[in-house]
């Protein structure tokens, strides 16, 4: 129990601290964001809890492929962001990037990626 409350911990840390960082530079909070900061701490702890390789490499292919189709939302939502407000902005671009994986994922498909479980 204690490892996993570590776990949250870190894992939160490196999030507020992005946003702390945001706060007064958005370009060093926006770089600090884009790094797959997530993914690696995923991975150290999937190595630690010495889950198999297999595992690992999985978790990283599959978030490369998941990455793709959310790119398009930090386009447009900036854009919506100035016409309709924070809020509906951010449903909008949700829904957007729903639909932008679904279409992704079936053109992936076609290539031997299955995307979808």
């Amino acid at each position: 129990m204690g490892w996993l409350i570590t776990k949250y911990l870190l894992t939160a840390a490196v999030i507020v601290a992005a946003s702390e960082v945001a706060k007064r530079s958005d370009k060093l909070g926006a770089l600090i964001v884009a790094l797959p900061l997530v993914t690696i701490m995923a991975m150290i702890w999937l190595h630690i809890e010495k889950q198999p390789m297999e595992t690992i490499a999985n978790h990283a292919w599959y978030t490369f492929w998941y990455v793709m189709p959310t790119l398009p939302m930090f386009l447009i939502f900036p854009t919506l962001l100035h016409r309709f407000g924070f809020w509906p902005a951010l449903l909008i671009s949700a829904v957007i990037t729903i639909i932008c994986f679904g279409i992704f994922a079936a053109i992936v498909k076609a290539f031997g990626i299955n995307l979808i479980p």
